[in-house]
């Protein structure tokens, strides 16, 4: 098993242990840290996740109005952007993974129209790395240039931010990362 892995099974293991109360009292601590940069505030269209085996929940996020979400769905090895409105939208469908995503006929974003990605990890470190699940979707996204113009915030709970990772030469290293305790801002 490599450095990476045998990190990745022990902290999916120790979020799985958090209880549901704390899960959902550190969610909205996150999302209100994040609501108050001004990163978030002049985003016009943000990409986000939805949470899934426990990652911080950017539900309360979704209410606000004057932003337009982008929701992604696993295409083969690749994730296809979708604009999607909690208000306005039918349910999101079960996908890939078990992931909740936006109907493919959904209006399709790309990334010039995106002004900052909310990016899911199992962790991040204090140099913007980010552990992710394995699947790569997330590096291939980033090893496309245009990708990287919008900022891309990694988003854990404080106990999953370490000082470092492991990297790899393709990691990207991210703008920022937020958590339930702090913004942390790194390049950018």
């Amino acid at each position: 098993m490599t450095e990476k892995a045998a990190l990745r099974r022990s902290l999916l293991t120790a979020r799985k242990s958090i209880s549901p109360d704390e899960w959902r009292l550190k969610s909205d601590r996150l999302c209100m840290h994040l609501q108050r940069t001004s990163l978030f505030q002049q985003s016009m269209t943000i990409l986000a996740y939805m949470s899934f085996r426990k990652e911080p929940d950017l539900s309360p996020l979704f209410e606000n109005h004057q932003h337009i979400w982008g929701i992604p769905r696993c295409v083969d090895k690749a994730l296809e952007w979708h604009q999607w409105s909690p208000h306005r939208d039918p349910p999101l469908q079960t996908g890939a993974f078990g992931i909740l995503e936006p109907d493919p006929q959904w209006p399709r974003l790309n990334a010039d129209h995106v002004d900052l990605i909310l990016v899911p990890a199992v962790a991040c470190d204090r140099h913007g790395y980010r552990l992710g699940y394995g699947g790569g979707f997330y590096d291939r996204l980033f090893s496309d240039s245009k990708w990287q113009q919008a900022p891309a915030v990694g988003i854990v709970f404080s106990d999953m931010l370490l000082d470092s990772l492991p990297i790899d030469p393709w990691d990207y290293p991210l703008n920022a990362v937020c958590t339930d305790k702090e913004w942390l801002r790194i390049r950018g």
